[in-house]
């Protein structure tokens, strides 16, 4: 079997099936109505026509017309793709034909296999697509037949050096389980619960990539997702520190925060989470580094006019490319299109920092699955890639019981920093603490956290309060003997 692989047309496809189709194989693509099997098809043909070469759509269900005005509206060029037609014509249902001696079957499949063997032979195309083999089942007098025409034709086509993709409508009336067997691949298309996905589960004659991964029918044709798999995306991990520029929290870090680490900034709203990572990203820049924050809940330009209003330069960042903000709806966005869209960012810019605000909007977007295992897949993949990684955790409770995070992720992190609201004197006030950070030593103890249109300031440690966690502080009369 040849190694040699042919372009998909669409690039997250070829990533799951580690380069593309092999040249000289048959491919099942299965799918109920609507799930994009014609569309993929249209990609497949019409990258071998920009390759130069000579490919070839059989319909046995649309009309040429049909087609050509699906693939004009998908923007596809099928100025290279030639068209067989053996759908019914209009006349066939105003002719009534009888069939005394010979069956129906017998008789139609005749002419059927000559405009197919005449087709290859004169334009001896290197990629073939046939939308639908399920209905030369009907050419076949029974079961038996049915499957020996079929792989013979397969065979015929095969031998002749063609790729060839074939589409089946799976039913219990007509199931297509003697065709997945009879194909070198299956690739199957699935569409539920409003979610559009595509698997495989053979490809013979190489690996390919395990799972559901997302997909997506646009104006532009069929989009594939990819399920994100950390281990496949490595390099060689850059190590040191990221500084906030802020002494006090630095103090507070023992330098800051690693690179290739994961950090989790939790509070409750309005506490100033944002505003910390975007604290980082802002001396990041002037390194020349590049950061992305990716905001799920408060828009862009929400982000900028706050971000500038505390004297972090953001439009001046985004002039020099040294940072990106990217609003995210996450009732659109799948979990696979947005480590996607984390991925093209990272691997075509250097991405230095990711920072996701927050994890609750992001939750929004997995629709219940499992956040945990997307998450971790997603900030794994960045870790490998040397990228810091910011999560922005919202927690419900403004004072009172102590939480971390409320989903059960904090073992992710390699840092988790706290920020808090506490009641002193009948003024809300913020602390800010470090509980963990597996790199270095930390400050066990709490400061004081103000925002101004200065920017941040930090105080010094809160030594003479107990009970900050609860938001009831109370004040020692003699200052803890060290």
């Amino acid at each position: 079997m040849s190694e040699n692989r042919l372009s998909t047309g669409i690039l997250g496809l070829s990533e799951v099936l580690y380069g593309g189709y092999i040249s000289g194989c048959s491919y099942l693509v299965r799918g109920g109505p609507g799930t994009g099997k014609t569309t993929l098809g249209m990609h497949f043909l019409t990258a071998g026509a920009a390759n130069g070469e000579s490919v070839l759509f059989i319909t046995l269900a649309e009309t040429i017309a049909q087609l050509r005005r699906t693939a004009s509206g998908l923007g596809f060029d099928i100025q290279g793709v030639s068209f067989l037609d053996l759908s019914p014509t209009s006349d066939f249902f105003s002719r009534v034909q009888t069939y005394d001696i010979f069956s129906p079957a017998e008789v139609e499949r005749e002419p059927t296999t000559r405009a197919i063997i005449d087709s290859v032979e004169n334009l001896k195309p290197q990629r073939i697509f046939i939308d639908s083999m399920t209905q030369f089942r009907y050419l076949a007098s029974d079961t038996f037949q049915f499957r020996k025409q079929v792989l013979s034709f397969l065979r015929f086509l095969v031998e002749k050096g063609t790729t060839v993709l074939f589409t089946s409508e799976n039913s219990e009336e007509a199931p297509d389980d003697d065709l997945q067997f009879m194909s070198d691949g299956v690739l199957h298309l699935n569409f539920s619960n409003d979610a559009r996905s595509l698997s495989v589960s053979k490809f013979r004659g190489s690996g390919f990539q395990d799972g559901h991964h997302a997909i997506r029918l646009t104006s532009t044709g069929m989009h594939v997702f990819p399920r994100l798999v950390p281990a496949a995306h490595k390099q060689a991990l850059t190590t040191g520190v990221v500084s906030s520029g802020i002494p006090e929290i630095d103090e507070m870090l023992h330098g800051g925060i690693e690179r290739s680490t994961i950090t989790i900034i939790s509070g409750p709203s309005g506490v100033g989470k944002s505003t910390l990572g975007l604290q980082f990203m802002k001396e990041a820049a002037g390194r020349g580094e590049r950061s992305v924050i990716y905001t799920f809940e408060e828009s862009r330009e929400t982000l900028l006019r706050r971000a500038e209003g505390i004297n972090i330069a953001v439009h001046a960042m985004q002039d020099r490319g040294t940072l990106s903000i990217v609003q995210v709806e996450p009732l659109y966005y799948t979990p696979d299109e947005f480590a996607y869209l984390v991925r093209q960012e990272v691997e075509q810019h250097q991405v230095r920092i990711v920072m996701i605000d927050s994890i609750s909007g992001y939750r929004l977007s997995v629709r219940g699955s499992d956040l945990t295992s997307h998450i971790h897949a997603l900030c794994k993949y960045l870790q490998n890639m040397s990228v810091a990684v910011i999560l922005i955790n919202e927690i419900e409770t403004i004072t009172g019981e102590f939480r971390v995070t409320e989903i059960g992720i904090s073992y992710l992190a390699d840092t988790i920093v706290f920020l808090r609201y506490l009641e002193m004197h009948g003024e809300l006030r913020r602390t800010i603490g470090v509980l963990k950070k597996r790199m270095t030593d930390f400050e066990k103890t709490l400061r004081e956290f103000e925002i101004s249109r200065y920017g941040l300031k930090v105080g010094k440690p809160l030594t003479q309060l107990r009970g900050i966690l609860t938001g009831v502080p109370e004040f020692l009369k003699n200052k803890p003997t060290q």
